[in-house]
This record gives C-alpha cells, sequence and structure tokens, in this order.
C-alpha cells in the first residue's frame, strides 16, 4: 500500500486495488470515524456521485475502507472551491466544516472535481439521525495534526 498521509488525526493509504485505507486516531477518533461513515453513507443514499463510497467500516479498528476519488490538485481557483462546496451543501445539505481545496480531489475516470474527508461534516437534513458532538479544527490552523 502507498502511504498518502500520516497525522495525529489519520493514517490514509491507498491499496493496490485502488480502495482508500483510513485509520483515524487521536482526539474524537471514535466519533470522528462514525460521523465520516454516516456522512458518506447518507449521501450515497441521496446520489451524490461525487464522493467516496463506504466498501467496509471496521469501528473496531477505527478504520474505513472507500473507493478513490482521483487525485489531489495542485491548484484550483479559490472560486471554485467555493462553488464545489456550495454545490455539495445547496444539493444534498450535507455542509464539509473542512472546505478547503486540500479536500477536493479529481478523478480523470469521472471527469470531475470530487468532495473527500468528511469527518467534521455536517447533515443538514432535519430528517437525518443528529451525528456526534465533534469539536471542529480552528478554521486557519495549520494542517498535520
Amino acid at each position: 500500500m502507498e502511504q498518502m498521509k500520516d497525522t495525529r488525526r489519520a493514517l490514509v493509504r491507498i491499496g493496490y486495488d485502488g480502495r482508500v485505507h483510513k485509520t483515524f486516531r487521536g482526539h474524537q477518533a471514535r466519533e470522528r470515524f462514525q460521523n465520516e461513515a454516516r456522512v458518506l453513507r447518507y449521501l450515497e443514499s441521496k446520489g451524490c456521485d461525487y464522493v467516496p463510497r463506504v466498501i467496509e467500516a471496521h469501528e473496531d479498528e477505527l478504520r474505513l475502507v472507500t473507493t478513490s476519488c482521483g487525485q489531489r490538485v495542485d491548484y484550483i481557483a479559490p472560486e471554485k472551491v467555493k462553488q464545489i462546496f456550495a454545490d455539495l451543501e445547496n444539493d444534498f445539505r450535507v455542509r464539509h466544516e473542512d472546505a478547503y481545496a486540500r479536500n477536493i480531489t479529481y478523478s480523470a475516470q469521472a471527469g470531475r472535481f470530487c468532495v473527500i474527508d468528511f469527518e467534521f461534516a455536517e447533515i443538514l437534513d432535519p430528517a437525518a439521525p443528529p451525528g456526534p458532538k465533534l469539536d471542529l479544527p480552528m478554521p486557519d490552523a495549520p494542517r498535520g495534526d
């Protein structure tokens, strides 16, 4: 497996089969794992086709296995970033809560930008059960934690 990210919050690896393996760790790891799995399943149920799909969820290991959504982008215009996250919120009623370019990929297969990393996302649909209470990251805090 190729290691993509190794921080205090998560270890992310891409398997040779293209699946993404994300192991949650650190502060509120269980809650963040539960929330990301919950939000991704909600988005799949609503037909959102530009986010990862949950393949496996191993709560005992705090490990989520998802489909890949392409490669990280080197540059994306700030206006495009805002539009992608606004579309997610307007069309699917999910607020990302970490709406930065670092959470956007490009899928050549799908021919579009995709959104990843939903551990802090919030489902705004009042019919959806509430998620875990999370301490949101500081908006301008350095990443890598």
